[in-house]
């Protein structure tokens, strides 16, 4: 028996909806969803609730994407995946963004790539 609840999935520009999937995980913000060939970003997940017999019951599921490449890099940080290199110095530790200088990245090749340790020393000396 199938347990999971159907999920909407919505474009948040323009504001659409792309269809309902079964999923057997929960979206969180951050994450990336693979719909109908394409790969979107979940930006807001969205509890819906029906009355019956006087209780509200869960009953479906919204998430609002948008498209988005899978990231070349990424690392899992406290339990959550984060993009970009972690170890420099302007890594947002952010499920959407890289860093303020460089949001989407990639790292590799930054102007800006400032490594953890190396900021360290320079700014203690």
């Amino acid at each position: 028996m199938d347990c999971s609840l159907p999920t909407e999935v919505l474009l948040t520009h323009p504001q659409h909806s792309l269809g309902t999937v079964y999923l057997d995980w929960s979206p969180q913000p951050g994450a990336y969803l693979d719909f109908e060939n394409k790969t979107y970003t979940v930006l807001e997940r969205r509890h819906r609730y029906q009355l019956k017999a006087g209780q509200y019951h869960l009953s479906k599921i919204a998430v609002y994407v948008q498209p988005a490449q899978r990231p070349a890099e990424r690392s899992l940080v406290d339990g959550r995946w984060v993009l970009g290199n972690i170890n420099c110095r302007f890594n947002a530790r952010s499920e959407l963004l890289c860093c303020a200088v460089n949001p989407t990245g990639p790292c590799d090749r930054c102007y800006f790539f400032e490594n953890l340790e190396q900021a360290g020393d320079s700014l203690h000396s």
